[in-house]
């Protein structure tokens, strides 16, 4: 059993990871700011007590990280913490800076200056496939150069340069996985699967991006939170790993799939497709074409391989939010309005 830091542990892949750790027996404190993402209902059920500790703070915070690191003993630190949204990140790129760049640099400043009074803390951070930019005929690999076309994807990219200079310079270990499009439970109802989802259930229209044939690889949310775990435990100090999914779909093909599947499990009640409420609106800038990852060296390395094919998780997904409404009113009472055209405080874009 390991302690382990888990920062944004009640943001969508965050919550997933800190039951799945909690699951196999390890000790977990939880550091989470609550923004707008962060949910304490995503984590309902677990209760605070010998092996499980909630702590609101803010991960630039050096001298809380700092006390944390002291007074839990921790061993190992996953950082979660993350502004996602592309839409976002074009709207406001402020955020993204800060908690995605600032942020991550005081996390190794306070495991830097905790390494030299005690033995070896681990850090994991938990990166994007979009650091590559568009990849167009191939699969990204470990090592390719990073091109971010938006403000978030290059808030990433800085952030995974830090941590790798961090490894060189100072001899931390760290631990670098990159992600692909992750879906499931309680995702925020901005991106793309559960906008889809809540929009269609209440008549309004499906956006798609430009023409809608941006592709995308899906990684089941559950699947993420496991190749987490595994880099933790069998990555290599100053290694990067790349967590792909199981199917590429351009994301009009994926709509198109929701669309069957909520055709069955919630049919219309005036009948006919939920695929007639998709509608097509203007393209956002930057927005890549294509990104693909090779998990090869997670196979070969971390005996890692996603598990879940993406029909079934979709399925999962689908009912989820067709069962769980009062979370989903929960977060528009407090945090969201997607808005009387159905296209949210953002058109939705294929993001995680």
């Amino acid at each position: 059993m390991a302690t382990i830091i888990v920062t944004g542990g009640c943001g969508f892949i965050g919550s997933a990871l800190v039951q799945r750790l909690l699951g196999i027996g390890h000790r977990v404190i939880n550091l989470d700011l609550l923004t707008y993402a962060g949910n304490l209902d995503n984590l309902t059920g677990i209760v605070e007590g010998e092996n499980y500790r909630f702590v609101h703070g803010d991960i630039s915070d050096r001298a809380l990280v700092t006390k944390l690191l002291a007074e839990e003993h921790a061993e190992v630190v996953i950082n979660v913490a993350s502004e996602t949204h592309v839409d976002r990140s074009i709207d406001c790129p402020t955020a993204f800076v800060r908690n995605n760049i600032v942020g991550v640099f005081e996390l190794l400043e306070a495991i830097r200056s905790s390494t030299m009074v005690s033995s070896e803390i681990r850090f994991i951070q938990v990166s994007t496939d979009e650091v590559y930019g568009s990849v167009i005929g191939r699969k990204s690999v470990e090592g390719d150069p990073y091109t971010p076309n938006s403000p978030y994807a290059a808030s990433k990219a800085a952030a995974d340069h830090l941590v790798r200079a961090y490894h060189i310079t100072y001899g931390l270990h760290t631990v670098v996985t990159n992600g692909a499009n992750t879906y499931g439970p309680r995702q925020f109802p901005e991106k793309l699967i559960p906008l889809h989802i809540l929009n269609a259930v209440e008549g309004r229209p499906l956006p798609i991006y430009g023409n809608g044939l941006n592709e995308r690889d899906w990684l089941f949310v559950d699947d993420h939170a496991n190749g987490i775990i595994c880099a933790m435990e069998a990555g290599a100090p100053g290694e990067q790993y790349h967590l792909g999914g199981t199917t590429q779909l351009a994301n009009h093909d994926l709509v198109a799939r929701l669309c069957t599947m909520m055709d069955k499990q919630r049919p219309r009640p005036e009948g006919g497709s939920y695929s007639a409420l998709i509608e097509f609106v203007d393209d956002r800038p930057g927005h890549d074409l294509r990104y693909a990852l090779d998990s090869g060296k997670a196979l070969q390395e971390l005996d890692w391989i996603p598990r879940i094919a993406l029909d079934d998780g979709l399925s999962k997904t689908v009912r989820w939010y067709l069962e769980n409404r009062d979370w989903v009113t929960g977060i528009d009472k407090k945090h969201y309005n997607r808005g009387r055209q159905g296209l949210g405080n953002y058109s939705s874009s294929a993001r995680k």
